[in-house]
């Protein structure tokens, strides 16, 4: 079973794999021996040195505005071959500015568009590697999210487009899929994670009693990576802790 997760000898790279969820996936690529690269925001990896949830240590950084249609079709990477794509990248507006036209369209740009722009910037590289391309959802695709209606409707919008993608693209021998993490605690989700009150009151809603971790959303990105889940397309995995049941 451990050789089937074996990454040596393949190429990834990790969009928004700066912090948080994407950090914790493109890690535990590493770990398996990939050559990794991510995508951030900051203009160099020195710029998160020190920040929670950032490691960037063996990691290829490059920055990139992927809500820059333009920027993203002229990126030039530095890798020739491309064997799993991993986006990640995410925006949350709390204080209910995601009811105002700018932000709702920003937090849509980054979370959904700029996956779309990601997908077919890399779709040769991945055709030509019969690769591996998922998709970060998460379970406020599948419930109301409570004053984010940018953030669910683009998460709902990512798990239509891992469907779509996954359907037209199989033919090229690119696999596609999406994963929807429950609660895990990174700096989109410390409005909750930081405050005992509401945090208690979350867990009593998932049956498991506890927070996600990256390593957990990262062993489902490793999953879907490999030969493991080789007949599975367009799907998107809860990995919520039974928070939907």
């Amino acid at each position: 079973m451990e050789s089937v997760l074996d990454f040596t000898g393949k190429t990834v790279l990790v969009v928004g794999g700066s912090s948080g969820i994407g950090n914790g996936i493109a890690r535990a690529f590493l770990a398996r021996g990939a050559q990794v690269h991510v995508i951030g925001t900051r203009a160099a990896a020195t710029d998160y040195e020190g920040e929670d949830g950032s490691n960037l240590d063996g990691l290829h950084y490059s920055a990139l505005d992927v809500t820059d249609d333009q920027a993203v079709a002229a990126y030039s990477p530095a890798f020739d071959r491309l064997d799993i794509l991993i986006l990640s990248q995410g925006l949350v507006k709390y204080g209910r500015a995601e009811f105002e036209m700018a932000e709702f369209r920003r937090v849509t740009d980054v979370n959904l568009m700029s996956a779309m722009a990601c997908a077919i910037r890399f779709r040769p590289m991945l055709a030509d590697s019969n690769g591996s391309l998922i998709i970060i959802s998460s379970v406020a695709a599948f419930l109301a999210a409570k004053g984010n209606p940018a953030y669910n409707a683009s998460k709902a919008g990512v798990t239509g487009l891992a469907r779509n993608l996954g359907q037209a693209w199989a033919g090229e021998g690119i696999r596609v899929n999406a994963i929807a993490p429950g609660l895990v605690e990174t700096k989109l989700t410390r409005i909750t994670t930081g405050n005992a009150q509401r945090l208690a009151s979350t867990l009593t809603r998932i049956p498991l009693g506890r927070l996600g971790t990256v390593d957990e959303i990262a062993g489902v990105a490793l999953f879907l990576a490999s030969p493991l889940s080789s007949y599975m397309i367009g799907q998107t995995l809860l990995v919520d802790g039974g928070r939907l049941l």
